[in-house]
């Protein structure tokens, strides 16, 4: 027996989102993608996926515990380089084993590539090149898309949550209640943006909640308008009036009977809440106002690739995973519009 029971209205909803074809697989493509970064370093990293020596396992992959070189029949007491590790002769005599990722490079570590300065164009062995750093930018595109998803997902779901509320509380009780919070959103949402992260940024040093935070001053005010409009046009309704006359408390009311068919516009518009995330956090970090350094950004690499012009795959990578990325969530976006609009009992989109 299944655990949640859809509505037959939510599974007219899935199927038609199905049918539509373009934003059913570009929503598989991005989880798929997305739960493949959330182990990214299983995939890319300088740190050994697996290592077994002399009775011994490890996982350095996995952990952030230092390992030193002695730990390995080696002779100083460093980090070790699992890389070189591989090809160790002293290491394979002693029976040692160990599995590497398949790109084994970390986005955080300084490549030096022989012949070739910094930054070096793409080869071989680092396919998108490297950065005025030396850094692999493919190990630092696929952690920024890991950290640009799970930013923009977070900053979505707080921005409905608290919209959600305020915009239930206005448009339900109405009145001096919907009248006094609509001016002070009105004022709140015509603060300059970019100001408010410029004055905080010079007072704190940025960090990923410190940005989801100030984003989230300004994002859940969408959300809220539209909840306040299906409120004041729910409230009215014949089902809240039955409620309010068999005596249920108006909290019950708001959550369970009039909140589920006014999330319709939520739904719908939280796809591209999340692409105005990832583009935001993306133009924080161009404008260095963003995530702090070394942390892997695709603004980041965009600011680079101005200052660098003739190092063309500092700014064409960027832009095609940043491109890639919002053009898939933006399908999605469409796909969930049409499939949870009202009026249509039917899809006939592309497929």
């Amino acid at each position: 027996m299944a655990l949640v029971q859809l509505s037959p209205i939510t599974k007219k909803r899935l199927a038609r989102f199905r049918s539509h074809r373009r934003g059913y697989w570009s929503l598989w493509i991005l989880c798929v993608v997305y739960l493949m970064s959330l182990g990214a370093e299983l995939l890319i990293g300088s740190r050994a996926v697996f290592v077994a020596y002399q009775g011994h396992w490890y996982f350095p992959a996995l952990t952030n515990r230092y390992y030193a070189e002695t730990l390995f029949g080696g002779e100083l007491d460093l980090e070790a380089d699992f890389r070189l590790l591989v090809a160790d002769a002293k290491f394979k005599a002693a029976g040692g084993t160990i599995v590497m990722p398949p790109h084994p490079y970390s986005p955080l570590e300084t490549v030096v590539i022989e012949g070739d300065r910094p930054p070096a164009a793409p080869t071989w062995g680092h396919p998108l090149g490297t950065d005025d750093r030396g850094r692999d930018i493919l190990a630092r595109l696929v952690y920024g898309f890991r950290i640009s998803m799970t930013f923009a997902i977070g900053l979505t779901a707080v921005a409905i949550a608290v919209g959600c509320v305020l915009g239930a509380i206005q448009g339900f009780f109405g009145g001096r209640v919907d009248l006094t919070m609509q001016r002070l959103t009105e004022i709140w949402a015509a603060l300059p943006f970019l100001y408010v992260v410029i004055l905080i940024s010079s007072i704190l040093t940025p960090n990923f909640w410190l940005l989801l935070c100030i984003l989230l001053l300004f994002q859940w005010i969408g959300v809220s308008r539209y909840i306040r409009a299906e409120f004041l046009r729910e409230r009215n309704l014949e089902y809240v009036s039955a409620a309010r006359a068999l005596g249920i408390p108006t909290p019950r009311i708001m959550l369970l009977h009039i909140t589920p068919n006014a999330l319709t516009p939520v739904v719908t518009l939280a796809p591209f809440l999340v692409v105005s995330a990832i583009f935001s956090l993306a133009s924080l970090d161009f404008l260095g106002f963003g995530l702090p350094a070394p942390t892997p950004s695709w603004g980041e690499l965009f600011k680079q690739g101005q200052g660098q012009i003739t190092a063309w795959w500092l700014t064409l990578s960027p832009f095609f995973a940043l491109f890639t990325t919002l053009l898939l969530t933006t399908f999605v976006g469409e796909a969930i519009r049409d499939a949870w609009d009202p009026k249509a009992a039917t899809y006939a989109g592309p497929k």
